[in-house]
């Protein structure tokens, strides 16, 4: 892992939103921290809209709704969250992310889970 990044600001307009994956009319990302800045914490932004995302987790992580609704589908049944709500997924989740139009700030470790993986 390289050497930890020094302290900086991030300012959200300057923060470039890319598609994610095959998904990217409905998810654009971008990131915060990585692995590359010498942490094993990632972290970003994600936007969603008329978004049904099928996934299963690879990290542990935490979302935090900043703008609109996300609803996760578990086998468990329906999270949903809104505004300064927050939803914990452990590694090995098998979910389906929903909304209409949400902007979500994501917490996860490890950063470099598809290396690990």
């Amino acid at each position: 892992m390289p050497e930890k990044a020094p302290v900086k600001v991030m300012r959200f307009a300057d923060l470039p939103f890319t598609p994610r994956f095959e998904y990217g009319e409905m998810a654009q990302v971008t990131e915060v921290t990585s692995h590359t800045m010498g942490t094993r914490l990632g972290s970003g932004f994600g936007r969603f809209t008329n978004a049904e995302i099928p996934w299963t987790v690879q990290y542990d992580e935490v979302l935090l709704v900043v703008e609109g609704s996300l609803t996760v589908r578990t086998k468990k049944g329906d999270l949903t969250a809104g505004p300064k709500d927050t939803i914990w997924l452990p590694t090995g989740t098998e979910l389906t992310y929903v909304a209409e139009s949400a902007l979500v700030f994501y917490a996860i470790e490890p950063s470099n889970w598809a290396e690990e993986s």
